[in-house]
């Protein structure tokens, strides 16, 4: 029986999404539940998965592909007989070859399949990085690339040469590779030239001398991993809970704008931003007063792993009335982080890096960190602002008043 694969049903945030990997292709088998091709939309990349037992009829959005929420992609037909596994392929005679031309023992998918005949590729000539050793586009790329930038050998048995196919970018060695921007990355570059042209941003520091902190992690952190089923200590646990006391001491710092109206947050949502490999993802700590530091960490950690892998809901990165980002894990000492709208304001931490400092009229050398934060000075006065770091600074440097609410 034939059935329809549709795109998943996208929230009203999202207006469509793209066809990003096709990881089952037409009369290949699949399983029950078994994932046949992932959807990226501007914020997280959705799994699509076999509705039985069958194969793939028909596929009517290729990789590279918009697609609307609902709308049919592909024909499944349940209960059908698919092809061999690609390693039982693999046993079938050289000689035999598929309609199109490629051995049966490559799968490509539909971009890489069109690069390949575009650029007169054997695909058999082309190592798969995909899963099972599918064959993706920027397989074929690379191969394109690499080719060009060294002389081909001729087959002996080759009644004439061939004319050699263009090179993606070639001057001696000066090799270029051009790709598309994914979803997610002209998302992110949207949002941040919507922040940077709408707003009134301006960015204002100050320094932590995080010997306090450091100094708790080192006395408590083997028992509370312990007394916590793994979860280990680090900053950011004590930097969101920092932060959470000064957001209610400051209002405006917690709230946004919408249009002409200045809408006050009684809760505090704390993001935390998170680098992956596709760009920055923001989820969102929901009612970070109600959470403990421990809390705070296996969240964070969690969060951490399911975005490298894409795992991430849209509802775990929407909304948040407050952002934490830390550029000191890249090694990063100093910068000015750009607002996450619609919230007024962002923290950015940085590395610990030892200075000399003057403390009580004395140089003694000590562990400090830059904090940066960035906030819409339509909504907050450069006196809040300040008063708002030093309020985290103090926080951080006599941690017992995070406990205490001090």
């Amino acid at each position: 029986m034939s059935t329809d694969i549709k795109a998943p049903t996208f929230p009203e945030s999202v207006q469509d999404g793209t066809v990003a990997t096709w990881h089952k292709q037409p009369g290949e088998a699949c399983s029950r539940d078994e994932l046949i091709v992932d959807i990226e939309t501007d914020k997280v990349v959705l799994e699509v998965v076999a509705p039985a037992d069958g194969v793939i009829s028909e596929v009517m959005k290729g990789e590279g592909d918009t697609v609307l929420s609902n709308e049919v992609i592909a024909k499944f037909d349940a209960g059908a007989a698919g092809a061999a596994a690609p390693a039982e392929a693999a046993e079938a005679p050289e000689s035999e070859s598929s309609s199109d031309g490629a051995p049966d023992d490559k799968i490509l998918s539909p971009a890489a399949r069109k690069l390949a005949d575009e650029n007169n590729v054997d695909p058999s000539a082309v190592d798969g990085t995909g899963k099972d050793g599918r064959v993706t586009k920027e397989d074929v790329m690379n191969h394109i690339s690499s080719a060009s930038s060294k002389p081909a050998a001729a087959p002996a048995s080759a009644p004439a040469a061939a004319p050699a196919p263009a090179p993606i970018a070639a001057e001696g060695d000066r090799v270029e590779k051009r790709v598309p921007m994914t979803r997610l990355r002209k998302r992110i570059a949207e949002r941040l030239l919507d922040a940077t042209s709408s707003t009134a941003m301006l960015t204002t520091f100050n320094e932590v001398n995080m010997a306090p902190v450091m100094e708790l992690r080192k006395q408590y952190k083997d028992k509370f991993e312990k007394v916590h089923n793994g979860t280990r200590l680090g900053f950011m646990g004590l930097f969101v809970k920092a932060a959470t006391e000064a957001l209610k001491r400051f209002p405006a710092v917690n709230a946004s704008l919408d249009g002409d109206d200045i809408v006050y947050h009684g809760y505090q949502d704390i993001g935390v931003a998170v680098s992956t490999e596709k760009g920055l993802v923001v989820p969102v700590l929901r009612n970070s007063e109600k959470m403990s530091v421990a809390e705070v960490e296996s969240t964070i950690r969690d969060f951490g792993l399911r975005a490298r892998d894409g795992k991430l809901s849209i509802d775990e990165m929407t909304g948040g009335t407050f952002t934490i980002t830390n550029g000191g894990v890249f090694g990063s000492l100093l910068s000015t982080p750009i607002l996450n709208l619609p919230q007024t304001a962002i923290l950015g931490m940085h590395k610990i890096q030892e200075r000399p400092m003057a403390v009580n009229g004395e140089v003694k050398i000590l562990p400090m960190m830059y904090l940066a934060l960035s906030y819409d000075h339509r909504l907050i006065d450069g006196k809040e602002a300040v008063q708002f770091l030093v309020a985290i600074k103090e926080l951080l440097e006599d941690p017992a008043r995070i406990l205490l609410e001090i």
